[in-house]
């Protein structure tokens, strides 16, 4: 074992860093690993952006992207102090850790060191708990990753019901599945510590609780503008909520958090959102195609609400897919823990794309007889 540099910290030697997705460097694969959306921004925000890279360049960003604040605002029915904007919502999460959650050290008690969320979920929670020296508590969605009720979480008897925080991501990642409003709010009523209802995923579902973090003060709902409306390489996220919580998060977020382009990107979008709902509606219908093809040729398919689909293939384990399908060029996720490795995710991508990954499925089995 490789002797460990006493000018690192031992929490930081000993931290499991978060993995992204792959972006290979190979031509010609068919990317369906990240979740990215296919189709490219607004021809509005293209332009936008291409205008802007004049002599503001040289100049810093403004500090809380006070104009997409305003307009994000206006579009939920809110303040701007309601809302506070993230380099990518992974920053915004990050923030909540620090604002919300003591480290273990430093807690009168386990609850307030206490980093809490459902698994499987997000792989980036349990790294922003172990980052920050906080207690992380795990507890298993039920098997079909549905939330478990109020009372199955107090008969478990694991759930921390005053955890500092607690994450939720929804519609749930990687199963895609979609939960009702009333499910979550029955148990945000529940929670004594802050709620992230974490909807990176909400435009390609059936509803959203945003009317959730208006009307409980613990609770706050984080957006991102990557997944759904194809800006990915501009990172730009958000909290909606208490008007406290933001101020709070605002305290420790970096100056000049979110770059100028990004933010001038976000604000176009917002001023297109005609063209992204048409884009998701192909996202939707591309996803049920996918579905059902490859239901016809033994793959389990789980339902889902996202831009993604979580599948377990017929013949091979999951894992043996995954090189299967890449040595046909075409490259989805797989997941080693054990609640999801059965599994493979694949992002919904054009149609071309989708038909491409079910022939590549069908040549892949018929090697097989």
């Amino acid at each position: 074992m490789a002797k460990k540099n006493p000018l690192i910290r031992p929490l930081v030697h000993d931290l499991h860093a978060y993995v992204p997705g792959e972006q290979p460097k190979i031509k010609g694969l068919i990317k369906l690993n990240t979740n990215e959306n296919p189709y490219p921004p607004s021809p509005k925000v293209q332009a936008a952006v291409k205008a802007a890279v004049d002599d503001r360049l040289r100049l810093y960003p403004n500090p809380t992207a006070e104009k997409l604040r305003a307009k994000l605002a206006k579009l939920h029915g809110c303040k701007p102090e309601n809302i506070i904007i993230g380099n990518g919502s992974d920053e915004a999460l990050a923030l909540a850790v620090r604002a919300f959650v003591e480290p273990k050290q430093g807690a009168k008690n386990k609850a307030q060191a206490t980093v809490q969320y459902f698994t499987p979920s997000y792989s980036l929670y349990p790294v922003l708990a172990d980052t920050h020296g906080a207690a992380k508590n795990a507890v298993p969605l039920k098997a079909d990753f549905g939330l478990p009720s109020v009372a199955e979480l107090k008969r478990g008897k694991k759930w921390n019901f005053n955890a500092a925080l607690t994450l939720v991501t929804t519609p749930n990642a990687p199963s895609g599945r979609g939960y009702k409003t009333s499910e979550l709010e029955k148990r945000c009523r529940a929670q004594k510590g802050v709620i992230i209802l974490d909807e990176a995923y909400v435009d390609f579902a059936n509803e959203n609780a945003l009317k959730i973090a208006f009307k409980f003060p613990h609770v706050l709902v984080a957006r991102t503008f990557s997944k759904a409306y194809s800006l990915c390489f501009q990172r730009v996220g958000y909290f909606v909520g208490n008007e406290e919580l933001i101020a709070a998060l605002d305290k420790i977020r970096d100056s000049y958090n979110v770059n100028g382009l990004g933010q001038i990107a976000a604000e176009a979008t917002l001023d297109d959102l005609k063209f992204y709902r048409a884009n998701f509606k192909k996202i939707i219908a591309t996803r049920g195609w996918l579905a059902r093809e490859l239901t016809k040729i033994g793959f389990r398919v789980l339902p889902s609400q996202t831009n993604f689909i979580l599948a377990k293939p017929p013949l091979f384990p999951a894992k043996d897919w995954l090189q299967k399908l890449r040595e046909q060029k075409v490259l989805v996720r797989w997941f080693s823990a054990p609640d999801v490795n059965e599994y493979l995710r694949i992002t919904i991508g054009t149609p071309a794309e989708a038909a491409a990954l079910a022939g590549a499925a069908r040549k892949i089995l018929s090697l097989a007889d």
